[in-house]
């Protein structure tokens, strides 16, 4: 199922992430599409407010993951540098796949072969400056 949503705000996307973030369980990978720019980072720290998380969410483009620890800890992901499956592998992507945690992907089309089955497609389309349209692929606990 695919849900779609208008926001013309950050702080609009912060909030639909949040929503989206409520709903999360252990095991869940979130895949973002969308180019530089387009809101990735922004609904990442939305999910981790919305899984209760109080860490300063940032964009994991040199460090390659972020870890932020909660009841349910979120591993946050940058694979804008990640060529596909053997580049993966030094990341460690596979070692954090666990039932245990919620996983959030930017750059997910770069490893798109490697993401767990019934991964949650986000994709941020740029429609002006602030204005998103933000498609959500996943089962029903997705309609926000």
């Amino acid at each position: 199922m695919t849900f779609e949503y208008r926001s013309s705000s950050p702080e609009e996307t912060l909030q639909l992430g949040k929503r989206l973030g409520s709903r999360l369980r252990g095991g869940d990978v979130i895949a973002f599409r969308g180019g530089l720019g387009a809101g990735k980072t922004t609904m990442t720290r939305g999910i981790a407010l919305g899984m209760g998380l109080k860490d300063d969410v940032s964009s994991p483009t040199f460090a390659l993951v972020n870890e932020y620890r909660g009841g349910l800890p979120l591993y946050h992901f940058d694979m804008y540098r990640v060529g596909g499956g053997l580049d993966l592998e030094s990341t460690g992507f596979f070692d954090y796949l666990s039932d245990d945690c919620v996983i959030a992907v930017e750059w997910s089309e770069n490893i798109e072969n490697e993401l767990p089955k019934g991964a949650v497609t986000v994709e941020l389309i740029p429609l002006s400056q602030d204005e998103r349209l933000i498609k959500i692929t996943g089962d029903e606990r997705f309609e926000l």
